[in-house]
C-alpha cells in the first residue's frame, strides 16, 4: 500500500515542482522577486524627468535630420561575418543625424554627442540597424548608472544647471562619467555632421562561414577633414547651424564615410562601453557609405523608424554588453509612445516601422 501511494505521489510531486518553477520564473521576469530589472518605461521616465516632455518626438536625440544613400560593400567584411550587408554589392540606406538631448528645439551650440543612425536593407530581406555616436566611449556602463546620471544631472528649476549636491556625489561614485566629461572637454567638437567619425560604442559578435565568432566594434571614418567648433563661442551658434550646414553641403555633393571593422584583441573589454580599445587591432575596411540626400525629419523617411541597434542580420549578434538589451527596451518604449501621441514629427498618422511593430507584438 505504501509503495503504491509513493508511486502515485511521485508524478504529482514532479508536476507540482514544475508548476512552482514556472511561477517563480514568472515572478522573476515580472520583477516581483530577485533583483529589480529596469524596463524601457523606467528609462523613458528618467529622460522625461530630466529633459521635459515633448510629445511626438524621440525621448533621446530628439533633434535630427533624415538622410538617404547607399552602402557599397567591398566584400572584405565577409571574412568576419556571413551577413549579406558585408558581401560585395551596393545596398540602400536610410538614416538620421542627431544631437544628444531630449529637447527638439535645443540649439546646436552644445558640447554633446553628434550621432548617426542607419538602417541598411539587403536583398535577402534582412536589416542591419545601427545607432552610433561621434565619441569612441559612452559615459556609463549599465542602465542603473544611466538612470542615476539622469537624476544627478536634472537641471535645477532656478539655475537651469545640475544641483551640485546631487552631481558631485554621483561623479565621486562614477569615475567613468568624470572621465567621459574630461574627454568631451578636450576633444574636438565637429563643426559638421559630415566630418565626424561615428562609433558603434558597443561590441557585437560577428560569425563567419566556418562558424568562428569574433567580437567586433566598428566605426565610420569620413572623407571630409575634421574641423571643430569654437567651444568658447558655442552660445553664439545659430540654433539650427548643424542641420543647415549639412543641408547646404549635401546640395553641393555627397558625403562619404569608410566602414572599418575592428576585431577585439585578447584581453579587450567587450562588456563595458566606457572602456576604449587601444593599441593595434586587426581592422578591415568593409565598404563606403555615401549620403546624397537629406530632408527635415518632419517629412523625411527616417521619421517613423526605430534605429534599435539590436536589430541585426544573420551573422551579426549581440555581445555580452548589458547596455544593448537596455537600449533595445528604451528604443522600443520611446517608439511606441511617440507613435501614439499624434504630435511632432512622429505623429501616429505615420506608418509604424514594421520590424518594431513585429517586436512589440511579440512582447
Amino acid at each position: 500500500m505504501s509503495t503504491d501511494r509513493h508511486t502515485r505521489l511521485g508524478p504529482l510531486a514532479l508536476i507540482g515542482a514544475i508548476v512552482l518553477l514556472f511561477i517563480a520564473a514568472f515572478a522573476w521576469a515580472a520583477g516581483w522577486i530577485g533583483a529589480r530589472r529596469v524596463n524601457g518605461g523606467d528609462v523613458i521616465a528618467a529622460l522625461e524627468d530630466n529633459g521635459g516632455k515633448h510629445p511626438g518626438y524621440r525621448r533621446a536625440h530628439a533633434k535630427g535630420l533624415c538622410f538617404s544613400g547607399t552602402f557599397a560593400a567591398t566584400g572584405s567584411g565577409a571574412a568576419l561575418s556571413v551577413a549579406q550587408a558585408l558581401a560585395r554589392g551596393s545596398y540602400p540606406v536610410i538614416g538620421r543625424f542627431s544631437l544628444a538631448g531630449g529637447n527638439p528645439l535645443a540649439g546646436d551650440g552644445r558640447n554633446v554627442f553628434h550621432s548617426m543612425a542607419l538602417l541598411l536593407n539587403t536583398p535577402d530581406g534582412q536589416q542591419w540597424r545601427m545607432a552610433m555616436d561621434h565619441t569612441p566611449i559612452f559615459p556609463v556602463a549599465d542602465i542603473d548608472s544611466f538612470l542615476a546620471l539622469q537624476r544627478a544631472t536634472k537641471p535645477d528649476a532656478t539655475t537651469g544647471m545640475p544641483d551640485p549636491a546631487l552631481i558631485q556625489p554621483f561623479l565621486a561614485a562614477h569615475p567613468e562619467v568624470r572621465a567621459f566629461q574630461d574627454y568631451m572637454a578636450k576633444a574636438v567638437l565637429p563643426d559638421s555632421f559630415a566630418n565626424a567619425i561615428y562609433y558603434s560604442i558597443n561590441a557585437f559578435r560577428f560569425t563567419d562561414r566556418a562558424g568562428t565568432a569574433r567580437l567586433v566594434r566598428w566605426h565610420f571614418v569620413p572623407e571630409a577633414a575634421l574641423t571643430g567648433l569654437d567651444k568658447a563661442r558655442l552660445d553664439r551658434l545659430p540654433r539650427d547651424h548643424l542641420l543647415r550646414e549639412m543641408t547646404a553641403r549635401t546640395a553641393k555633393g555627397p558625403s562619404r564615410w569608410h566602414l572599418q571593422l575592428v576585431v577585439a584583441n585578447p584581453g579587450d573589454v567587450t562588456d563595458n562601453a566606457t572602456v576604449a580599445w587601444t593599441g593595434p587591432h586587426r581592422t578591415i575596411e568593409a565598404g563606403i557609405l555615401t549620403i546624397n540626400a537629406v530632408s527635415p525629419e518632419e517629412t523625411g523617411a527616417c521619421r517613423d523608424l526605430n534605429f534599435d541597434p539590436t536589430i541585426l542580420p544573420e551573422g551579426i549578434g549581440l555581445s555580452d554588453d548589458p547596455l544593448l538589451a537596455a537600449r533595445a527596451k528604451a528604443y522600443s518604449s520611446s517608439f511606441s509612445r511617440r507613435a501614439a501621441e499624434g504630435a511632432g514629427p512622429s505623429a501616429a498618422g505615420g506608418a509604424m516601422d514594421p520590424e518594431t511593430a513585429r517586436r512589440e507584438t511579440a512582447r
